[in-house]
Parts: C-alpha cells; sequence; structure tokens
C-alpha cells in the first residue's frame, strides 16, 4: 500500500528490513546498542561487526530517542538505532506512547541531518518490548505522517512489516487515517 503526503511516499510493505534499499533502515534498538532478538539481531547479523563496534563507540541511546550507525554490509548507508519503550500495559499509557512516537520522530529528524532521502521502519516495541500492534501503528503512523505534513527532505517512508498481521494492521490504521484526513468533496 503506497499514499502520497504532500511530497512524500509512504509505503507500507511486508518484508525483510534487512533486504531494503533505502538509504536508511531502523532498528528497533534496546538502550545498550549491543544487539538482541528479532530486528535488532537481524540487522546485527546480516550488517556484520562494524554496527556493534559503532554502536560499542555511542556508549547506548536513551528510550525514545534514536541514534544513527554506519549499515555495514547492508545495502542502506545508514542503520538508526530507536529504542522504543517496553509495554507493561499497567502503566501510564499516554507516556509510552509519548515515548514510542518520540523515537519515530528522533530517527526522521536524524535521517533528515544526514541527508536521507528514503527510509525504512519496522513496527518499533510491538515484538519482545510487547506494545500491542494497533496502538504501535497508531503512534507510528500518526507521528510519521505529522513529520511529513511539515518536511519534505525524506521522498520516501517506508514500513516494512514482517508478518501478514502485522501489515494488516498497519494497512487498516493507514486506510483509516487517510479517510478522516480527506478533505470533503
Amino acid at each position: 500500500m503506497r499514499v502520497t503526503i504532500d511530497q512524500t511516499d509512504l509505503e507500507l510493505v511486508q518484508g525483510d528490513i534487512t533486504h531494503q534499499t533505502t538509504d536508511a533502515i531502523v532498528n528497533a534498538a534496546n538502550s545498550s546498542l549491543l544487539g538482541g532478538g528479532g530486528v535488532d539481531g537481524a540487522i546485527h547479523r546480516a550488517g556484520g561487526p562494524s554496527i556493534l563496534a559503532e554502536c560499542q563507540r555511542i556508549g547506548g541511546c536513551p528510550t525514545g530517542k534514536a541514534c544513527i550507525t554506519g549499515a555495514g554490509y547492508l545495502a542502506a548507508r545508514y542503520v538508526i538505532h530507536a529504542v522504543g519503550p517496553l509495554y507493561h500495559g499497567d502503566g501510564d499509557r499516554e507516556q509510552v506512547a509519548a515515548l514510542l512516537s518520540s523515537a519515530y520522530h528522533h530517527s526522521l529528524v536524524l535521517a533528515a541531518q544526514h541527508g536521507v532521502r528514503s527510509i525504512a521502519f519496522p513496527s518499533i516495541s510491538t515484538g519482545a518490548y510487547g506494545y500491542p500492534v494497533n496502538a504501535a501503528a497508531e503512534v507510528a503512523l500518526t507521528t510519521v505522517i505529522a513529520y511529513m505534513r511539515q518536511h519534505t527532505d525524506i521522498e520516501l517512508v517506508r514500513f516494512v512489516l514482517f508478518d501478514a498481521g502485522t501489515f494488516a494492521v498497519y494497512r487498516q490504521v493507514l486506510e483509516r487515517l487517510m479517510a478522516t484526513d480527506a478533505p470533503p468533496q
């Protein structure tokens, strides 16, 4: 699924983020930046040891922020390591949503600062961090669309969703956001 918002294309695809040829891919990282499971582990394995070496030099990243490294053996030029929040369900949902939104926003700002014209995101925090996919998709897409409406520096924002269920949820949320945002006829 692809929509255009102002001058930027927003695309949803099902696939493996490590195979993307965008200028940058986003890693759903932990705050240590030292690799882990899921998307994080896959990016570190596919990109090779230079990504880990750069992450070690950075020394960590707080939740809701992002940092950038080279992409090693990956087709992308950069990996943006975005640290999303853990979701417990019993805490302050607004604060957790704000941290998730911040991780996406900081990733886009870093991308623009490094001349990135195309970027691929995973669904941050919905794996081991337990964020419900529907709520995460709402935060992710709303944040990215708001950025796209204010900035034209990035030409393509792609969400690369690993499985059919996550893709379906993101598609449903994007369709709803586009329908409610449509100008009256």
